[in-house]
């Protein structure tokens, strides 16, 4: 109860820093703009220099955006798998979801190769043809997951069919590196760096509208997902159909993760990190408090480790893949140690 009374005063908290966070990444940059002229701009005003305008709505806005939909999308997909399997170390991917786009990306770009096809024309980085193929891969790995769980009771099998799903894709794409051209690795291995500055405007009105739904339907699925935390006996004494409720989650975390992967590439550490943080810092498992704060504390972490990306005061950016992890690990690791009791965090 009290930490519901003090949940009002944190969001809003949690809602400023958001602000602040979203100004200080459009900020940055190899190109400096006064804040001034930023704020200008932002504020629907019109400024001497275009360059600076296009600049601001064209890139740094979307990418801010877009840093906002990751974050929050592998937040809640984390979130969701670790509840359904009540693992610690689940994530968004562990039903080979990331395994699944990765492997429609590999084809993708293979395929291109082989009909003479350059990066330039398949579009790298900006063309729908890697995002659809992401999705297509993703799709067919969900439709073989959603197969098998209405075949399994067990959702620890499920679990470990998941993590064989995608060893499986994975071995596939290692087979057509080996086979590919040393231009198509290289164009692959820079989607798996991940991007939060390829997704355009047009691609965001797909990306808002799905992960904004998804993320409301699943907070839709906040008394199932409490009552699944205390076992599936519990569940089902409290009138859950299990299997009804682990399709949905699926589905849900499909469409997140999937989605992310899509536009985004596979983006590392925020999925199974963010749902632990926010655990432990608010010490609750009630997931109608969770929802809230996980998807405010996964932008905001997102926004964090895009600005450590931007590397401020220089011109290049580092792969966001290796700034989530190298900056989000130790960061897991020592609210870990500082709460001792963190098996029982998890499963209170």
């Amino acid at each position: 109860m009290a930490m519901r009374n003090k949940l009002p005063g944190i969001i809003l908290i949690l809602l400023i820093i958001l602000v602040l966070l979203i100004l200080i990444n459009i900020s940055l940059g190899s190109v400096y703009i006064p804040f001034h002229k930023i704020m200008a701009v932002l504020t629907g005003q019109s400024i001497d220099n275009a360059g600076w305008q296009n600049i601001i709505l064209q890139f740094r806005l979307p990418k801010a955006i877009v840093a906002i939909l990751v974050g929050s999308g592998l937040g809640i997909s984390g979130l969701l798998m670790q509840t359904l399997f009540r693992n610690p170390l689940a994530g968004p991917f562990v039903l080979g979801i990331s395994s699944g786009a990765s492997l429609g990306v590999a084809l993708a770009i293979l395929a291109g190769m082989t009909f003479g096809i350059g990066l330039t024309q398949m579009g790298i980085g900006g063309s729908w043809i890697l995002t659809v193929s992401a999705s297509l891969g993703a799709i067919l790995v969900l439709s073989v997951v959603i197969l098998v769980s209405l075949k399994v009771q067990d959702s620890m099998s499920l679990l470990i069919i998941g993590l064989m799903f995608g060893s499986a894709t994975s071995a596939i794409v290692t087979v057509l590196q080996f086979f590919s051209k040393a231009e198509s690795i290289q164009a692959y291995l820079v989607w798996t760096f991940g991007s939060l500055g390829s997704v355009t405007w047009q691609e965001l009105q797909v990306f808002i509208p799905v992960v904004a739904v998804t993320l409301s339907a699943s907070f839709m699925l906040s008394k199932t997902l409490n009552a699944l935390l205390l076992g599936d006996n519990y569940a089902r004494s409290m009138g859950v159909h299990i299997q009804n409720a682990r399709l949905l989650i699926i589905i849900a975390t499909a469409i997140l993760a999937g989605t992310v992967t899509a536009f985004c590439g596979p983006i590392a550490f925020i999925g199974i990190a963010i749902p632990h943080i926010t655990r432990l810092i608010f010490n609750t498992a009630n997931h109608k408090i969770l929802f809230p704060m996980v998807v405010l504390c996964g932008a905001i972490l997102m926004l964090i480790c895009d600005i450590i990306a931007q590397v401020p005061g220089r011109e290049y950016t580092l792969p966001i893949n290796a700034v989530t992890s190298v900056f989000g690990a130790p960061l897991v690791i020592w609210l870990v140690v500082r709460r001792k009791n963190f098996g029982k965090t998890f499963a209170k």
